[in-house]
């Protein structure tokens, strides 16, 4: 993979970040911010971070494949690259099928999709897809430079890293609350993860996991919500984190829930980074 993204970003959904948070966290020493939550083929608000930094990788998490064509975002990646050449790395996926009324035959689509990102000029080592099946996770190993899942836990870090092999970058996304109140910091984690519990992709990639029926219902039980959001002291927190790359991730892109995320990124870059 060309892009250099080190072993811990900052996720946050686009619609939250500016070129100045871009410069903030460049400065703590992040290795990639992680734009959430589709955003638009047109990678305009990629090219403002870029511009507005001078080392940090920009990545996507993720360019909704139903929304955006292949060839509009593969001229939007040909216009960044060529601007800030080797800093952007190109998340795409599927998204949620609630939330897509023409949503079917998932697998067909990436394949398509990656198919015309390839005729428009995208290299796959600077493309990753996000997956949590082994169907998916294989093919975001065959096709790209690797996969970008989404609410995980180290435990299917360990095992999407058996099914992609030793090569492959696997970058998954983890939530964290820098409190050490457990009800206040679980309040917050829940109120979050709870939006996705009854969407079929991570419902059931939980239920593969081994968490019950019972731990999804009611907004998550207090196992599952600690499980997808670490939340405590920052030491916790960022051994929680760490735990991911102890399981086979090369990369984990750090969601602070919250309004006001920079001291905690803050304090976790003084935690994680060297």
């Amino acid at each position: 993979m060309r892009v250099e993204i080190g072993a811990f970003g900052v996720w946050r959904m686009a619609r939250g970040f500016t070129p100045e948070l871009a410069e903030q966290v460049e400065a703590l020493g992040f290795g990639a911010i992680w734009l959430g939550g589709s955003p638009g083929g047109d990678l305009a608000l990629v090219e403002a971070l870029l511009d507005a930094t001078d080392r940090i990788s920009i990545a996507t998490g993720i360019v909704n494949m139903w929304r955006d064509e292949s060839a509009t975002v593969g001229e939007s990646f040909r216009r960044i690259e060529a601007k800030h050449p080797g800093r952007f790395l190109l998340g795409v996926g599927i998204g949620h099928r609630e939330a897509v009324e023409q949503y079917q035959r998932p697998l067909e689509k990436m394949a398509d999709y990656l198919d015309g990102l390839d005729e428009a000029g995208v290299p796959g080592e600077d493309v990753v897809l996000a997956a949590l099946g082994p169907k998916a996770l294989a093919l975001a190993a065959e096709r790209t430079a690797g996969a970008h899942p989404y609410l995980t836990t180290p435990g299917h870090t360990e095992y999407a890293r058996r099914v992609m092999g030793p090569g492959p970058l696997l970058a998954p996304e983890h939530k964290v609350v820098l409190d050490t109140d457990p009800g206040r910091a679980r309040a917050a984690g829940r109120a979050v993860v709870s939006r996705y519990l009854d969407r079929v992709n991570y419902r059931n990639n939980l239920l593969r996991e081994g968490w019950s029926e019972a731990d999804l219902a009611d907004g998550g039980s207090d196992r599952l919500v600690d499980a997808l959001v670490l939340h405590g002291t920052v030491e916790y927190v960022a051994a929680g984190l760490t735990a991911h790359i102890e399981a086979g991730a090369d990369h984990v892109g750090i969601q602070v829930i919250g309004d006001d995320p920079l001291q905690a990124y803050r304090e976790l870059a003084e935690a994680l980074l060297e």
